[in-house]
């Protein structure tokens, strides 16, 4: 299995998974009969430059590990001592204060080895991940969106910042490669998600790397939108379930999903007006629209409510991994 994002929406959905990866030793930590994954890989955008990870990629010209660190946590065998300790940030120190700690491992372990992907693929050993992660791209890549009135932004910060929709999202360099590592395992995959995330700057971003969408496209797979529980003010606002798709098949250039999983659950009243302080609204599920476009539609109840709304991790992955024998059994019919 291939899981494709960013931020926070993608280690969240690796939480879950990761529960359907046995243990080194054998064990699992779900029912005998749910379906397992025996190998599972992130694909993960790497443009994000603020924050600890903004500096160290200023400093060092190196990519940013944020997202690539949320992911190894995700997929640590144990989610105590080290895990805690690749999640520190430095409240105090001069120059260290706001750093991750993670980020400042991962930092030593490229300038050691010389090499982005080996640095990650060594902090994943230390943290015994039960799962591969790879960048989108080993390029160090700037964010550019041209805006509704024409102007460009660059820089995943100024966009996300910026109260302008975003038309078209860029890279510069554009089209920058793969790691080939990627390629293969979205090839070899039984099961492909992508999503959730913030829709330009976690989902369209590892759609502008060359290669990818053509390997999504040609993928023998399942492939899976995991369709976001709310919009975003600059980035998705307004926008039904459908016409995130719509944008993400704008800038792959093709078809690249067979289903989507899309939440129909209410959200509290409390939330919504949480949310709507935000600039956020609930997604609307247009079911019909989605399913016009030739994508099976899995609706439910995919919301977990707390300070914050997530999706359920658990129910998600449930919903996901029955897809490919459903694939299979509808092959079989025909």
């Amino acid at each position: 299995m291939v899981a494709i994002g960013g931020g926070t929406g993608l280690s969240t959905l690796l939480r879950g998974l990761k529960q359907r990866v046995p243990h080194a030793s054998g064990l699992l930590t779900v029912p005998a009969r749910a379906p397992l994954i025996a190998d599972l890989s992130a694909v993960v955008t790497v443009t994000d430059d603020g924050g600890s990870s903004g500096r160290l990629r200023r400093d060092f010209n190196m990519l940013p590990p944020g997202d690539l660190r949320n992911c190894m946590v995700a997929l640590s065998e144990d989610e105590r001592l080290i895990s805690q300790l690749f999640r520190h940030r430095f409240r105090k120190g001069g120059e260290l204060g706001g750093h991750n700690f993670g980020n400042l491992f991962i930092a030593a372990l490229t300038e050691m080895t010389g090499d982005f992907g080996q640095a990650i693929k060594l902090a994943a050993e230390i943290l015994a991940t039960r799962g591969h992660i790879y960048p989108a791209t080993q390029t160090n890549v700037t964010l550019a969106a041209r805006m509704e009135d024409g102007s460009i932004v660059r820089g995943e910060t100024n966009i996300t910042a910026s109260h302008l929709h975003i038309v078209e999202l860029m890279l510069d360099p554009p089209d920058p490669p793969p790691p080939p590592e990627t390629l293969a395992a979205i090839a070899a995959a039984d099961l492909i998600t992508v999503g959730p995330g913030s829709l330009y700057t976690s989902i369209v971003t590892n759609l502008l790397v060359k290669g990818i969408p053509e390997a999504l496209g040609d993928a023998p797979g399942t492939r899976v939108y995991i369709c976001n529980l709310m919009t975003q003010a600059n980035e998705s606002l307004h926008l039904t379930a459908a016409q995130h798709i719509e944008r993400i098949y704008e800038h792959a250039g093709r078809p690249v999903f067979d289903f989507a999983v899309v939440n129909t659950a209410p959200v509290s009243a409390e939330l919504r007006k949480r949310y709507a302080a935000q600039g956020a609204e609930a997604t609307i599920a247009d079911v019909a629209r989605i399913e016009a476009m030739g994508i099976q539609c899995v609706t439910g109840n995919f919301a977990e409510e707390g300070d914050v709304l997530r999706h359920a991790a658990d129910r998600v992955s449930d919903a996901v991994l029955a897809l490919p024998m459903r694939t299979a059994v509808a092959a079989g019919a025909r």
